[in-house]
């Protein structure tokens, strides 16, 4: 007699239901959280510490970062900024799982956060299939990196909220048509919101950040209607 034998939907179903723990402590404290994905060099940790730096002063930040190696150089980095952070090592594990943020929360004061971004490991494929309990998915893109990336890793742009297409300065040296990239996205995700940005010069930078904020406040003051029906049904 045969048995089939259902692990990666039982996987899926537990992180689900750690995700939803995520979420309700993050509510609980106020706390919007966003979780950002991209390939290794796109400039994930250039964007959060330009965020930083354009929020500081605004909203207490907190920020999780993801690594398959047992440093902390982006950790330390956050925290020269000014910001508190926790690293997470994977164990060579391609992304982070709800679980491994759940065991990070609790080094955080979350009742003195406004904003946690959670910097998930480099990578275009692993991350979009495991729920953290974060509010909003990011991805962040490049230049550098072509503009057939939403053609060859659909999957990582479909359940996203915001992307942020980082180097624009490099657009006048590299070979990317911006249209072509931009309608892969769209039709994958026709309601994403799309930015792009210069870590380098600051170009296009103010649009993130203001849209940002505004999520936080909104969050904060339970105006955002569409955003708690989002978080209700991505429990």
């Amino acid at each position: 007699m045969s048995k089939i034998v259902h692990v990666v939907e039982d996987i899926m179903s537990a992180n689900d239901d750690v995700a939803a723990q995520n979420r309700a402590k993050l509510n609980g404290a106020g706390v919007l959280g966003i979780n950002i994905m991209a390939s290794p060099g796109s400039g994930k940790t250039s964007v959060i510490l330009r965020t930083i730096a354009a929020l500081k002063d605004e909203l207490r930040l907190s920020v999780v970062e993801g690594d398959t190696a047992p440093v902390s150089i982006d950790a330390d980095k956050v925290i020269a900024a000014g910001m508190t952070a926790v690293q997470i090592n994977t164990g060579g594990n391609c992304h982070l799982d709800a679980n491994m943020l759940r065991q990070a929360l609790p080094e955080l004061l979350l009742g003195q956060v406004d904003l946690l971004i959670v910097e998930n490991v480099g990578n275009l494929i692993c991350p979009a299939g495991f729920k953290l309990g974060t509010h909003f998915n990011v991805v962040i893109a490049s230049v550098p990196e072509g503009d057939d990336k939403p053609y060859k890793y659909p999957n990582i742009y479909r359940g996203i909220d915001a992307l942020i297409l980082n180097k624009i300065d490099l657009l006048p040296y590299i070979d990317f048509d911006i249209d072509y990239f931009k309608r892969g996205v769209q039709l994958l995700n026709p309601n994403l919101i799309f930015f792009t940005l210069s870590c380098k010069t600051g170009e296009g930078l103010d649009a993130w950040v203001q849209w940002l904020k505004a999520r936080v406040r909104a969050f904060q003051a339970h105006e955002d209607s569409r955003l708690h029906e989002w978080a209700h049904h991505h429990a």
